[in-house]
């Protein structure tokens, strides 16, 4: 028996429940793994809530790092004592254990530690595939990035330096702001105190940028067309303020032809050859400290609603993990 996060029903925090469950040895194709930290996402918030269905009764987490204990029928590349690492689905990473696919997981390098490795996989990956795959990014562009004091938004912030990218980010108050300019933001605009498309404008002579990276929605979405430069890039990929109401693609043409996109983590990694050469490139800048995972917040398992609370309320900047 294991313990583990467990729902019946979607709906605020208070719907999360800790459980003991029976975990049985892994099937063909899996391996079990004891978790020694977990992520903490917002997507997390995304399948309590609904807004992501899920079956239920359901599980929740979608990243994790720890140590292989068994390896099912036809599983090769791993044994038990590995140092593992994953960021996506299925869920079920709020749990002091779990079986897991094999082609779900990464060798972890040495030098990086399970807190870490817990707190920059789905984050982390998200960062390289919209740097490098959604839009791949050159020396001198110049993007505005939402959020950029979040766990997602730190990382960007330090490897847009690393790649020479001007990210201008957005922030919700003075302290967020001077920590994504530590991190490597070349500007940052706190939307409590300015319109964030004006100053946009203005910090780029009114050109706009090539690309917006939103993971806000509703409340930032047409603010953030209005910052493209004609043949702009949108990627919307998150939702953090409520999902982006139906809208005219007249309103892209209107605006110099933009584009627009909705990725998803899970579409990017969903061959095996991308998620291990995404990884490698994660580990690679990790390794080196071009980027730091700056975990701001710890909680207990057994906290995971006040996590959530927390979450919810924009109270965490940087990574948050669950330790279990």
């Amino acid at each position: 028996m294991v313990k583990a996060i467990r729902m019946s029903r979607t709906g605020g925090p208070e719907v999360m429940e800790l459980v003991e469950v029976d975990l049985p040895p892994p099937g063909p194709g899996e391996v079990r793994m004891r978790h020694a930290a977990i992520g903490l996402n917002y997507i997390d918030v995304y399948h309590r809530t609904g807004l992501y269905p899920q079956p239920l009764p359901g599980a929740l987490g979608v990243e994790g790092a720890g140590v292989v204990e068994e390896v099912g029928e036809g599983v090769t590349g791993f044994q038990p004592g590995d140092r593992v690492a994953y960021g996506g689905r299925p869920l079920g990473a709020y749990a002091e254990a779990r079986n897991i696919p094999a082609s779900q997981i990464l060798l972890l390098p040495k030098q990086i530690e399970f807190d870490t490795a817990a707190a920059m996989m789905l984050q982390g990956l998200t960062v390289q595939y919209l740097f490098h795959r959604t839009v791949p990014l050159k020396a001198g562009d110049t993007v505005l990035f939402h959020a950029a004091a979040g766990g997602v938004g730190l990382i960007a912030c330090q490897w847009a330096r690393v790649m020479g990218v001007n990210l201008i980010g957005t922030v919700g108050s003075d302290e967020k702001a001077a920590l994504a300019i530590e991190n490597g933001a070349t500007h940052v605009i706190n939307y409590n105190k300015e319109n964030f498309t004006e100053r946009v404008k203005q910090l780029t002579d009114g050109k706009g940028v090539s690309v917006v990276y939103d993971s806000i929605g509703k409340d930032t979405f047409t603010g953030s067309l209005d910052c493209l430069q004609p043949l702009g890039m949108m990627v919307s990929f998150g939702n953090a303020s409520g999902p982006v109401p139906p809208f005219g693609l007249n309103e892209l043409a209107s605006r110099g032809s933009l584009f627009i996109t909705r990725p998803s983590l899970m579409a990017y990694m969903a061959k095996r050859e991308d998620l291990e050469a995404s990884a490698k490139s994660l580990f690679g800048v990790v390794s080196s400290g071009e980027v730091k995972i700056d975990i701001r917040q710890r909680y207990a398992l057994a906290d995971v609603r006040q996590a959530h609370i927390d979450l919810e309320a924009r109270k965490t900047t940087g990574s948050s993990i669950l330790l279990p």
